[in-house]
């Protein structure tokens, strides 16, 4: 089945609950990226369209679903230093950034799927940033508590 989705670049993988819809994120559209959810009959629903003014922009990621409902992700972009977020919207569709990366030993472009252990600790990866020898750093692997 093709969906009109493709048009807004949808590059990373898909989730699924157990009511068997379907969530994931897409680049395109109106430049800054948005949210999805497809159910079972192909219906799409958006769940949020990043702006340049929501804090977060370009969620390349795949998306993280929490047992309660909330959806965890990275933007790539965005944020008060622009060097990309850590977000969580939550079940009624409020989007709160958890980390705003620095680009400095925090890291920048987040663009990895997040992973989440039994307390709650969000894990990932940055592209650049950080501490080593490579010129604009060379990533990190980064832990928000909750």
């Amino acid at each position: 089945m093709r969906h009109a989705l493709l048009e807004w670049l949808p590059l990373a993988g898909l989730i699924r609950d157990s009511a068997g819809n379907l969530y994931g994120t897409a680049l395109g559209g109106n430049g800054f990226g948005k949210i999805f959810r497809l159910n079972e009959s192909g219906q799409e629903t958006d769940l949020l369209n990043f702006t340049y003014d929501s804090g977060s922009t370009g969620p390349g990621a795949a998306l993280l679903r929490h047992v309660r409902g909330n959806l965890y992700g990275s933007t790539d972009e965005g944020g008060t230093h622009h060097f990309g977020t850590v977000f969580k919207l939550n079940n009624v569709g409020q989007q709160v950034v958890l980390h705003d990366f620095t680009g400095t030993a925090d890291g920048s472009t987040p663009d990895s799927t997040l992973t989440m252990d039994d307390a709650g600790n969000l894990y990932g990866t940055t592209l650049s940033g950080g501490t080593g020898s490579c010129e604009d750093g060379c990533g990190v692997v980064f832990k928000i508590t909750p």
